[in-house]
């Protein structure tokens, strides 16, 4: 492992350890993504050879691919995780989804509500999660301890200073914090790390032959008959994997043959397009995920 490598994995087991230390009742939360991978095993290290001090929570929105969600049910199993999944119920019983309702109602119902929900119900103080300063504007606009208010509100402007390594962690009643130990981290590093450690990560990321739809010049993948097809629209085998994961109807795939960690960071290094661009959910408006973000979207 190279030296930047080094310095970024000692400062986010700090992190991870500070925040343990600092909150009553922490938690992590697990996308099943590839950075939620890495913030994992980082987890894992910073408290081996004991178990996490903390649970795992997955906001399951019924509509992730199935390979994401086998990934998650053996990497809990075969780790021994304590791992809570969460589901809006009341976004259940109202038949939202991403098809019929459309990405915005279905992110804020699916995933927002519902993780405040989490949140609340089981009085967690603080979430750590995998997000990165590089991935999007607004997540630029992040503290790695990030201040929220009652009802999980976030406001950019009015964020504590970090100066150095001094975290202010106090919290008044009501109020909760994000905590991000993988800030300083670009998608290039995160793969780097994958490879160096040999982390285990889900197997959509590598390309293979897939049933794909073009739409609007994204490539949307078939994962099952949940997806309606539009007049004339015929499922096609492609090369594609993903650069990242979500609900499958919201996240387009890129053409690829890519089929190793080495070719997906030569790859990664050679892109001109953020990894984004693939998540629909980040285009239902200007702004929009800041405005997301405001209201407790993670």
């Amino acid at each position: 492992m190279n030296s930047r490598l080094r310095a970024l994995e000692a400062e986010a087991i700090f992190i991870i350890r500070e925040a343990v230390a600092e909150f009553r009742n922490p938690v992590m939360l697990y996308s099943i993504g590839k950075d939620s991978s890495v913030l994992l095993s980082l987890a894992v290290k910073a408290f081996a050879p004991g178990k996490l001090p903390f649970r795992l929570l997955h906001i399951d929105t019924g509509w992730k691919f199935k390979e994401m969600i086998e990934f998650r049910d053996r990497t809990a199993r075969d780790m021994g995780l304590d791992l809570l999944v969460h589901v809006n119920q009341d976004g259940l019983k109202r038949n939202i989804s991403p098809v019929l309702s459309g990405s915005s109602v279905h992110t804020q119902v699916m995933k927002t509500e519902a993780l405040r929900q989490a949140l609340d119900e089981h009085r967690f103080d603080a979430a750590l999660g995998g997000a990165r300063r590089d991935e999007e504007k607004s997540r630029a606009k992040e503290r790695i301890f990030s201040h929220r208010s009652p009802g999980h509100l976030w406001d950019p402007r009015n964020q504590r200073p970090e100066l150095w390594r001094l975290f202010n962690a106090r919290l008044k009643p009501g109020e909760t914090m994000r905590v991000f130990p993988l800030s300083n981290w670009t998608e290039l590093d995160v793969w780097e790390y994958i490879r160096a450690e040999n982390i285990p990560i889900v197997s959509l990321y590598f390309s293979a032959l897939r049933p794909v739809v073009e739409r609007e010049g994204r490539l949307i993948m078939v994962d099952d008959d949940r997806l309606p097809l539009l007049e004339g629209e015929q499922p096609r085998m492609e090369w594609v994997r993903f650069r990242t994961l979500g609900c499958y109807p919201l996240t387009a795939a890129v053409r690829s043959h890519a089929k190793t960690i080495g070719e997906v960071i030569d790859e990664t290094g050679s892109a001109a397009l953020s990894e984004r661009q693939g998540r629909l959910i980040d285009k239902d408006d200007v702004s929009s995920m800041e405005k997301k973000k405001r209201e407790g979207y993670f």
